[in-house]
């Protein structure tokens, strides 16, 4: 159990001075201290974090009105800037990059007296369903820690999973926060698109990638949603997003689930019996849930070419992306060069992992002269149709229930030898980036052989983000 439950619940502690915002920092590092062989952070900002402490106990003893987060302690992925600090994506090509600006994410949490404790680990550039894939080393689940934590913010889950900080703040390009949040028994929550601004976001597949957050309830999670969402003029993708910690529904929920997905073949047995276990739990508590059926797409459904469609256009997206980095400009540069072009070449390729590579040469395939109507252009159609056959079901729901994952975490490097296997881990989660919707992963309960966490994760309609976050 977490020594803070809750944001709230702090915050009423500092308030009657039973506790102070110093004597919570020095709790979280010395966890973190204790969990270092878990590997989540690769730096911690101590000094720093201590500083923000001091200063914001004594203006609370000077009575004046703090910000919103005030003695939020926070985790940042190792993808998002912040001005004065390193960020390297947990690449060995941004080695030593130190950033000139803050994403607005973070410039907002901290105007509203959130402390930021340290970067967390994540796969290099947020490719990888298990954060196996990292210039620092595998991170390992607090729950079993020869297991995966889930990617790519694996560091982040770990994070808040260890109660080392209170929040952590990670990116979902395709379930790379709801993901590790089922595997380490947390609320994990990936906003609408635009919901947040990706400025300062080290971009993986721009149409599909959100800022979002981990925590131990969803309360704090809309709390950090409600200070970041909103239009913001550094990201033209942003939208006037009204999001209100307070949006909470009253009553039964509509809630569709589809007898096709909990009867997947990939499906684990005992992840399935929590699964139905929890349909059960809903039912009990009075909320309508329907059936519904899949779209025929083709020679299958929909289930079947989300992984396709997605993977097709977020590789074709991080080919154009990850072109910067060259080695000219920032970070790593090969030595021993004779000339421009082999300065490009050895330095992508000592740089860049080989998952790295795999979908950068994916990408620039699908987007190649002869390949880009038959894969990249399809795909963009396909998923125009999974967007629409999602907003469909929505218009009837309130939520649309699905599982996180087919597993539990699995042993570290059970997958890594096969790219396919772990492609195919992302399966339930890609569906809701394909659409742009919300989607919320919680706890479902424990495998009933092994004892792992199981989540199960809810999507909204475009914008339902406080009404999804109110209602669990």
């Amino acid at each position: 159990m977490p020594k803070f439950s809750s944001l709230s619940a702090l915050q009423t502690a500092l308030r009657a001075g039973t506790t102070s915002v110093r004597a919570v920092v020095q709790y979280y590092l010395s966890q973190i201290e204790k969990q270092q062989a878990l590997n989540a952070y690769v730096e911690v900002w101590a000094d720093e974090a201590l500083a923000q402490a001091d200063a914001l106990d004594f203006r609370l003893r000077q009575k004046e009105s703090p910000g919103k987060l005030f003695g939020a302690v926070v985790s940042l992925k190792d993808n998002i800037c912040y001005a004065g600090h390193q960020v390297t994506a947990a690449s060995k090509i941004l080695e030593g990059f130190t950033s000139l600006y803050s994403a607005t994410a973070v410039e907002r949490i901290l105007a509203e007296d959130a402390i930021i404790i340290g970067r967390t680990n994540c796969d290099q550039f947020g490719m990888g369903s298990s954060n196996e894939n990292s210039v620092y080393g595998p991170v390992r689940n607090a729950a079993a820690p020869d297991r995966v934590p889930g990617g790519s913010s694996g560091g982040a889950a770990v994070s808040v999973q260890a109660d080392t900080c209170l929040v952590a703040m990670g990116s979902d390009t395709g379930g790379s926060i709801r993901q590790p949040a089922a595997f380490c028994g947390l609320w994990g929550f990936k906003p609408s698109y635009g919901c947040i601004s990706r400025h300062g976001l080290i971009a993986y597949g721009s149409s599909f990638d959100q800022i979002g957050f981990l925590a131990n309830n969803p309360e704090d999670i809309a709390r950090f949603l409600e200070v970041c969402a909103g239009p913001d003029a550094y990201d033209s993708t942003s939208a006037e997003f009204r999001v209100r910690s307070t949006e909470y529904r009253e009553g039964s929920c509509r809630i569709a689930w589809i007898p096709e997905v909990f009867e997947h073949p990939g499906m684990d047995a005992g992840v399935r019996v929590v699964l139905q276990n929890y349909l059960e739990k809903l039912r009990v508590a009075g909320h309508l849930l329907t059936p519904v059926e899949l779209p025929k797409m083709g020679s299958g459904t929909l289930l079947d070419y989300l992984v396709p469609t997605y993977y097709v256009l977020t590789t074709a997206e991080a080919s154009s992306n990850l072109a910067r980095y060259d080695g000219v400009r920032y970070g790593y540069r090969a030595s021993g060069a004779k000339n421009l072009e082999e300065t490009y070449r050895l330095t992508r390729t000592e740089g860049f992992s080989d998952e790295v590579k795999r979908r950068i040469l994916l990408g620039t395939f699908v987007l190649s002269s002869g390949y880009y109507d038959a894969y990249y252009q399809k795909a963009q159609q396909v998923r125009r149709l999974i967007q629409e056959q999602t907003l469909a079901i929505l218009q009837n729901h309130d939520f649309l229930l699905m599982p996180v994952s087919p597993t539990v975490a699995w042993p570290i490097g059970e997958k890594s030898d096969n790219p396919v296997a772990m492609y195919l881990a992302d399966i339930f989660t890609v569906q809701a980036n394909l659409a742009g919707v919300p989607a919320l992963a919680l706890p479902a309960g424990a495998h009933p052989e092994n004892g792992l966490p199981v989540g199960v994760q809810f999507m909204a309609g475009l914008g339902g983000d406080g009404k999804l976050l109110g209602a669990f």
